[in-house]
């Protein structure tokens, strides 16, 4: 191309940011607009401190506009409505925005189908979410709160389940800390008798053998039928609760409806290995919008959105100059499950699976990089 590419960029979370990172670095000279409601990151990792105090919004919420400025890169404050000409052009609610390549990173959303999932909270909703756990914690005087998570069925890979095990030890930690924890009991809810079992198989038992030594019950194994304002209803009976947290499983953004982007059974973007949508030249997805192939318990993480952005902004590059799109990403699960105190290392490859046990070193390591990853963007 003889003049700088203009790439269009969906999403302001982790996978359009470090796409944003990437692309600049191989192409100092392109054109990059990013469409996103607010010029801002949401921290979503750090808002499991929020309900003990140990974080706030304000540290949380990334303003973007000196990032931005620094990368040259055009804000276009909408949400997207839709694609035209093969993603050449995109609809938003601010009008159209052209370009000659797009990468879609716009996330995904949780499926509330379930009957009566109103009365629960979903914490990974954002910061608003663990507020609220933050503000019910707060006044309650003791009672049952029950944790747990669920995934898509027709999407293995599209579930969130880390979070609830640290809010689960985190709530648990805080109660103890405050003197309250006797007033209190604990439940674990999971449609399977494996939960965790993404993480890999020497995790399962190592979650199960804490929750066993903190106290906490656990109801494993039942397919959820729904909820009530006090009750988690279950094919093998109800769990009375004064405050549920739970997370359903994810599947793709209500926009894509308004496309024909080729989607996964789950409901996410169809992508190749090389983050390619397939029929689409020159239009990429990262993160949570894209079903990509791979093992069934390939993360939905900051982490696998990072390393895919890599390989998107490469291969798009590569595709406008004419060359060889071969750049992949590798499959990585790498996680600290926080407990307040202590914090759990979980690696997995396909090639092998760490369990470290729980080390006050290990919480640390997750606040130091906390700081180092947000320096990027203040």
């Amino acid at each position: 191309m003889t003049q700088p590419p203009s790439i269009c960029i969906l999403g302001a979370g982790f996978g359009a940011l470090s796409t944003v990172r990437a692309l600049r670095r191989l192409a100092p000279q392109a054109r990059i607009t990013l469409v996103a409601p607010r010029a801002e990151l949401h921290y979503l990792p750090g808002s499991i401190w929020i309900p003990s105090g140990l974080r706030r919004r304000e540290q949380l919420v990334v303003p973007l506009q000196r990032f931005f400025a620094r990368m040259g890169v055009q804000h276009v404050a909408a949400e997207v409505t839709g694609l035209q000409d093969g993603g050449r052009v995109v609809h938003t609610s601010a009008g159209d925005v052209t370009n000659d390549a797009l990468v879609i990173a716009t996330g995904g959303r949780f499926i509330k189908k379930l009957p009566g999932i109103e009365h629960v909270i979903t914490p990974c909703e954002g910061i608003a979410a663990a507020e609220q756990v933050r503000e019910r914690l707060r006044a309650m005087r003791g009672g049952t709160i029950a944790v747990g998570f669920a995934g898509n069925p027709n999407e293995p890979s599209a579930m969130r389940g880390g979070p609830m095990f640290e809010y689960l030890f985190g709530i648990d930690t805080q109660l103890r800390r405050e003197g309250r924890r006797a007033q209190f009991e604990l439940v674990f809810f999971n449609p399977s008798t494996e939960p965790g079992n993404r993480l890999g198989g020497k995790a399962v038992p190592r979650l199960l053998a804490m929750m066993a030594a903190r106290g906490i019950r656990t109801h494993l194994g039942h397919k959820l039928r729904g909820f009530e304002p006090q009750q988690v209803l279950t094919e093998g009976g109800a769990i009375a609760a004064d405050l549920i947290l739970f997370m359903p499983g994810m599947t793709g953004n209500a926009w894509f409806d308004q496309t024909t982007l080729p989607r996964s059974p789950g409901g996410l973007i169809q992508a190749d290995a090389q983050c390619r949508v397939p029929g689409w030249e020159y239009c990429y997805v990262v993160g949570d919008s894209g079903s990509f192939p791979g093992p069934d318990w390939m993360p939905k993480q900051a982490h696998m959105a990072d390393l895919q952005a890599a390989a998107a902004a490469q291969n798009l590059l590569a595709g406008l100059r004419g060359a060889p799109q071969t750049a992949s990403f590798r499959v990585e699960l790498a996680c600290i499950i926080d407990a307040l105190s202590h914090g759990t290392l979980v690696w997995r490859t396909p090639e092998r699976n760490i369990v470290l046990p729980p080390l006050r070193l290990m919480h640390w390591a997750k606040r130091a990089f906390e700081w180092k990853y947000l320096r990027q963007y203040r």
